[in-house]
């Protein structure tokens, strides 16, 4: 609740009160991203109106429900429809005459058929928008997109609004993890401002001057390298993961443990511990996606050599997958034709119960399709796995769906999980044999209680 604090903290008065110059801001998309960024910053004192075209979306929203799982923003979500202070809409029309720094937060999917970023949604949104820009005014993307986007888009808003030249294009990427997104919309690590104009600079202050007030450091950039900063700082993260993973199979044929590699390679300072973890391996709508992108649009560019291991690193954390299924499989003696297998979690991380690329469901699934009879159990992502993977059984609590299990297999580290009683679980299950896929369980507890333990690169 330390996000809350600080946003009643620095909501008690208006931004920028007194000096007339408070921007009355737009978001347009009202998914995971646009969302929070639209609640945030109305509980920061802005005037806020938020975009869709999906009316059930707008409505939901403006009846005080936030339609996924992020801790947190309901509350923030009440504060600020209380205050007035943020309202929703499907109208274009109504945006562009409401705000004066609209910001652009839908989509940016993988293609089908495709490692390309699909742009048809923020084409679309950026070009309903322009059209009705008459006046002068700042339209400034979050989305992930391509390298040399901004560009284009710059050319679309001038040829396609009224007010042709008035309206500029400014790009300020974010950098959300999703069960912490509001805590990093309140307090970022810092603010990217790619912009093409002292104005545009200025207008971006503005938006965002009780955050800038916290000592938030501030880059100020070129709309091009503010582009890059998103995809740069996912591929750096998903390659350090997929490093210590690709040790993990290095320990599997030697018989080291990845687990003491990787404390051992984090008291390196020019190493650092932070995503250093060994396990399943990343997924979610953003890190698996920007890679892919990145990595094709620098082949359109003809730079495609310089990220060429970024192919590799995609293969690594996929083998991940298949090697989990693979410990499973051994356990349970060679063969999962009826085997009944118990799988905690389906999200890709804990807090969220977002399933995109979710290693978790891709186990789960591959298990089902070896003929095993699967459970799966998740505190947030139930209702989004089962509409996604109908085939797979659910619980409703860890204990219950281990009930009769012959293996458990640990995939989305939730706090409950780590914290399960060894002993509680093994008086349930057929077997006591399990696959920790996270790195989170304390092998000598589980171990001492009976259990046969396995873990990726680990003896």
């Amino acid at each position: 609740m330390a996000a809350i604090t600080f946003a009643e903290d620095v909501a008690g008065a208006r931004p920028g009160e007194g000096d007339g110059a408070v921007p009355r801001l737009t978001v347009i998309g009202t998914g995971y991203l646009g969302a929070t960024h639209a609640i945030c910053m109305a509980v920061l004192g802005f005037d806020v109106l938020g975009v869709d075209v999906d009316p059930g979306k707008i409505e939901r929203l403006a009846g005080g429900e936030v339609p996924f799982f992020e801790p947190g923003l309901p509350e923030l979500l009440a504060k600020a429809l209380d205050s007035g202070r943020l309202r929703f809409t499907t109208s274009f029309e109504e945006a562009a005459e409401f705000g004066d720094v609209h910001f652009i937060c839908v989509g940016t999917p993988q293609q089908r058929g495709s490692d390309a970023a699909d742009m048809t949604y923020v084409d679309s949104a950026v070009t309903e928008l322009a059209r009705h820009l008459r006046r002068r005014a700042l339209v400034v993307g979050k989305s992930t997109v391509p390298v040399g986007t901004a560009a284009r888009l710059t050319e679309l808003v001038r040829n396609t609004a009224p007010a042709g030249s008035e309206v500029e294009l400014a790009w300020n990427p974010e950098f959300l993890r999703e069960g912490y997104a509001v805590d990093d919309t309140l307090r970022p690590d810092r603010l990217v401002f790619g912009t093409a104009s002292a104005w545009a600079e200025e207008q971006l202050r503005a938006a965002f001057a009780p955050v800038i007030a916290r000592d938030t450091p501030v880059v100020v950039t070129d709309l091009t390298t503010a582009e890059l900063v998103k995809v740069a700082a996912n591929s750096f993260l998903a390659t350090k993961i997929s490093y210590i993973n690709a040790m993990a199979e290095v320990c599997e044929a030697t018989g080291g443990d990845v687990t003491g590699l990787a404390e051992a390679l984090a008291y390196d300072d020019r190493i650092g511990g932070r995503f250093l973890k060994p396990g399943l391996g990343f997924g979610g709508g953003c890190l698996p996606k920007d890679i892919r992108a990145f990595a094709h649009r620098a082949e359109e560019l003809g730079v495609g050599q310089a990220v060429a291991f970024l192919r590799e690193v995609d293969g690594i954390n996929k083998r991940r997958r298949a090697r989990t299924v693979d410990l499973v499989r051994e356990m349970a003696g060679g063969d999962l034709t009826g085997v009944r297998v118990t799988a905690l979690g389906a999200a890709f991380k804990p807090n969220s119960d977002d399933i995109r690329d979710a290693p978790a469901l891709d186990v789960a699934s591959t298990l089902h399709q070896l003929g095993a009879h699967v459970t799966v159990v998740d505190p947030a992502a139930t209702e989004n796995a089962r509409r996604s993977h109908p085939e797979l059984s659910y619980g409703t609590d860890a204990l219950s769906a281990a009930t009769g299990a012959d293996v458990v297999v640990l995939l989305t580290e939730w706090t409950e999980f780590r914290q399960i009683d060894p002993e509680a679980m093994g008086a349930v299950v057929a077997s006591r044999r399990i696959v920790d896929g996270r790195h989170a369980l304390d092998p000598v507890q589980w171990r001492t209680a009976g259990w046969e333990y396995r873990a990726l690169g680990r003896p």
